[in-house]
């Protein structure tokens, strides 16, 4: 289905004013004719004036009004006659009708109220939405934003983590958004959930050895936690694959919630502080050894004094002791002989 965009005059005060005007005479003209009903043109006068005053409403069924970055899709006894985009009140075929098969669906996104039970309405919601029909069959061109809910998925080791994306997206294309899918709503959050699971499941929550996340079979540093950008872009040329059909672009896409699942976020939360705290010895061990080095480097260049390798062992063992433990050490004066 191809967009076909209406170049319709904006008529639409002129018919409001004739109509009323029509309406008003014909008013006037059924109280002359009731008046002067012996005469036969007074009786024309009277049905003609009835007659209008009957139908005369139907061509205000063709008033349209469309605020800007708003579209109207219009149909005549089910074939697309096209659809209109700029602002501005229009008058078309009273027997068009408006079609949006999403004016109902209420997602987590702006513009849409009512997020946590996107298909089950209020009464009160329902009869709102009765009575702004005309209003709920256009459709926005405006950039909107879906926040859907946070899914539990596996990462590339198995792990499970609980991740979020807010998609910014617009329709580009009414025909196709209208006439390729069911529910061009519905189908993007579909395809958003779909898109996120299969780029999630190719990468691990943190750094790994030996993970390719990137398919050229190379092993690289990619991760949920490091890489979101790189994971955003790939969701969102995801995403955008799949509803280019609906007549959808997808702007951008950005992960909103991260963390591991609750049944392992303890656990996980252990190992990256052991991980921690393994890293941290590392750096205290390189520098007290550095320490003693340069210590026993400086006290042979000096020639303070002079120490076997017994004595050179103990020193290093004392050394490393105090810069290495996780208190202060106590220390001891030795006042008799070294050895």
């Amino acid at each position: 289905m191809k967009e076909k965009i209406l170049t319709t005059r904006k008529n639409g005060m002129t018919v409001l004013f004739v109509t009323l005007l029509l309406y008003i005479a014909a008013i006037i003209g059924f109280i002359y004719g009731l008046v002067s009903s012996a005469s036969k043109a007074g009786n024309v006068l009277t049905i003609i004036s009835f007659i209008w005053i009957c139908l005369g409403w139907i061509p205000l069924l063709g008033l349209k009004v469309l605020k800007p970055q708003e579209a109207l899709v219009l149909t005549l006894f089910g074939n697309y006659k096209g659809t209109i985009k700029n602002e501005g009140f229009y008058f078309v075929n009273p027997f068009c009708t408006a079609v949006n098969p999403a004016a109902r669906t209420k997602l987590g996104q702006s513009g849409d109220v009512d997020a946590h039970s996107p298909k089950n309405l209020s009464a009160t919601s329902a009869s709102q939405l009765a009575g702004t029909e005309f209003a709920s069959k256009k459709i926005s061109l405006k950039i909107m934003t879906l926040n859907n809910a946070k899914q539990k998925i596996n990462d590339c080791l198995g792990n499970p983590v609980e991740i979020g994306i807010a998609v910014m997206w617009r329709v580009t294309d009414t025909a196709k958004a209208v006439f390729n899918v069911d529910n061009y709503k519905e189908y993007l959050s579909l395809q958003c959930d779909s898109a996120l699971r299969n780029i999630v499941r190719l990468y691990p929550y943190d750094i790994a050895p030996n993970v390719d996340t990137t398919g050229d079979g190379i092993a690289d540093e990619g991760s949920l936690r490091g890489s979101s950008d790189v994971v955003a872009s790939r969701i969102r040329e995801e995403i955008q694959s799949k509803v280019s059909e609906a007549g959808l672009e997808i702007i951008e896409a950005r992960i909103t919630y991260l963390a591991y699942a609750t049944e392992i976020a303890a656990v996980m939360l252990q190992r990256q502080q052991a991980s921690a705290i393994v890293d941290a010895r590392k750096m205290i061990v390189d520098g007290a050894v550095g320490m003693v080095e340069m210590a026993l480097e400086r006290l042979n260049e000096n020639q303070v004094v002079e120490l076997d390798e017994e004595r050179k062992a103990a020193m290093v063992s004392n050394l490393l002791v105090v810069l290495c433990g996780n208190h202060d050490a106590q220390p001891v004066v030795n006042s008799g002989s070294l050895y």
